[in-house]
């Protein structure tokens, strides 16, 4: 479980470090948005339902409910 949530972490790196290259590009425009820009902005809510998604696996915050 704990090799899954570190996968899970490094969604978003990936994500935004390496995929950027592929992405930019500025003419096909999303939400009024460059297509780059709109890409980062997607990625940002990606990695807030990642983290929520990590959170809730944690087993570490399962711990601290119990008390």
């Amino acid at each position: 479980m704990n090799t899954f949530i570190k996968f899970l972490a490094l969604i978003p790196f990936a994500g935004l470090l390496i995929g950027i290259y592929f992405a930019n590009k500025v003419t096909p425009y999303l939400f009024g948005m460059p297509f780059l820009l709109a890409y980062c902005v997607i990625w940002v809510v990606i990695t807030t339902f990642l983290m929520i998604i990590i959170y809730m696996l944690d087993p570490r915050n399962k711990e601290s409910e119990v008390e």
